[in-house]
Parts: C-alpha cells; structure tokens; sequence
C-alpha cells in the first residue's frame, strides 16, 4: 500500500533515527504516544538544534509516523517506521 505521502530525506532520515532508537532500547516493552512526541522533537533537534527548521522536522515526523495503538511493542512500531521510510505503507 503507498502512503500518498510525500516524505522529504530529512523525515526519511528521522524515521530511520526514530527506529534505531527503539530497536536498541528494549525493543519487546510497550510503545507509547508519550514517547513518539517526545522523540520526534529530540530527534529534530538533534539534526537541526533548537531552530525553526527543527520545529518543521518535528511536525513532518509526526505527522509521518501514526499514533501508537494499544498493546504495540517499541520493536513494533520500529519496523512500522522503517516501512513508512520505504514508502512501503502508511498507519
């Protein structure tokens, strides 16, 4: 399925940040929406510091990977985003 998205290289490369993340730090313990808020901005920031340019990446990562549903895993949701990336799929 094709997202429809358009996704700039800056949001493919935050979601692929954002999946790293996850991956690496227990992957089998339950996502949160907290957490996908609180990543998109420190992901953003970490690639363009406390700019508008981060407040932009922020919002298109979010607006890129879905909310969390119930019962979905960190390892989970990684590989959601990583398909997202790839414009494989979308929420």
């Amino acid at each position: 399925m094709s997202t429809g998205l358009v996704l700039s290289d800056d949001t493919r490369l935050l979601l692929g940040r954002f999946a790293d993340t996850l991956e690496a730090r227990r992957p089998g313990a339950e996502m949160s929406e907290p957490i996908r808020l609180a990543r998109a901005l420190v992901l953003a920031e970490q690639l363009h510091g406390p700019t508008e340019a981060a407040f932009a990446a922020e919002q298109d990562l979010l607006a890129a990977a879905p909310p969390v549903r119930d019962g979905q895993t960190r390892g989970e949701y990684a590989a959601l985003l990583r398909l997202i990336a790839q414009g494989v799929t979308a929420a």
